[in-house]
């Protein structure tokens, strides 16, 4: 597969001794025409790859605070066409990649070449999918891949070693690596014991492109916790919580004091 947007951001990261700050944040949730100021200003703090996540009504991998986000959104009016349109506008007007995650319900209904092809006009680098097997995604995969957008698997701490190693290999942009059995969601009092520490420095052996490691990441803690284990951090539910707190006149602020404190840990890198 040829190098893309995503790929040029982990060298970059990788060139200035930093790890990769991921965000997660609910496509339409608040609303479109305030998230675009939101991730201009989350970019401006520090955030090296935005991951944007097509709302679905039945989100398997998310918890509470995801699933309301979803919920909203939705409600709000939210479908797979108006993300796509929002994401192309958005991407001439911050200088990261974007990343998809979301179902396969949503990608199929839409239509997998139509989606594949729409998502790529919109400059999108990478696909997440958590309830996706790796020995059903041939076709999912071709369609990506073929019009230069990653297919980023999960693996998660039970996943088994043979199992890891096929997920390892089949994955491209970079490995998602799952820290906490469960769902997501920030988990504030959170400590990462020295055999998850010592797993995600396997996974690093294993795989040929850079680990990121989501799930209960909430905080610079956390951050600086890991940072020696992998390549990359991808943090959502805290930004949402963030998002619920605050009034519109205040979460700009807010999301961009929280960004900053993250990409301070993540610049100590090695």
């Amino acid at each position: 597969m040829v190098s893309n947007r995503l790929d040029a951001a982990f060298a970059r990261v990788r060139g200035r001794g930093r790890k990769a700050l991921i965000a997660y944040l609910a496509a339409g949730y608040p609303k479109f025409s305030e998230q675009t100021t939101l991730v201009k200003g989350m970019v401006e703090a520090g955030i090296d790859i935005l991951e944007v996540g097509i709302p679905f009504s039945d989100p398997v991998a998310d918890g509470p605070t995801i699933q309301y986000a979803s919920y909203q959104s939705l409600a709000g009016g939210t479908t797979v066409k108006k993300t796509l349109a929002w994401v192309k506008t958005l991407a001439t007007q911050v200088d990261i990649p974007i990343v998809f995650m979301t179902y396969m319900n949503p990608v199929l209904a839409y239509g997998l070449e139509k989606f594949s092809k729409e998502a790529a006009a919109a400059g999108v680098t990478g696909m997440i999918v958590p309830d996706l097997v790796p020995e059903e995604a041939a076709e999912i995969s071709k369609a990506l891949t073929s019009r230069n957008i990653h297919l980023i698997h999960l693996v998660a701490p039970t996943t088994p070693p043979a199992r890891q190693r096929l997920i390892a290999k089949q994955t491209s942009g970079f490995l998602y690596a799952v820290s906490v059995t469960g769902v997501t969601g920030a988990r504030r009092h959170k400590v990462f014991s020295a055999a998850t520490r010592r797993w995600l420095r396997s996974l690093k052996d294993l795989s040929k492109v850079p680990v990121c490691v989501g799930f209960g990441i909430s905080g610079p803690e956390q951050v600086k916790a890991l940072r020696k284990s992998v390549d990359g951090f991808i943090v959502g539910s805290a930004f949402i919580d963030i998002i619920r707190k605050f009034k519109a006149g205040r979460r700009k602020t807010e999301l961009n004091r929280f960004v900053r404190g993250l990409a301070k840990e993540c610049a100590h890198g090695r």
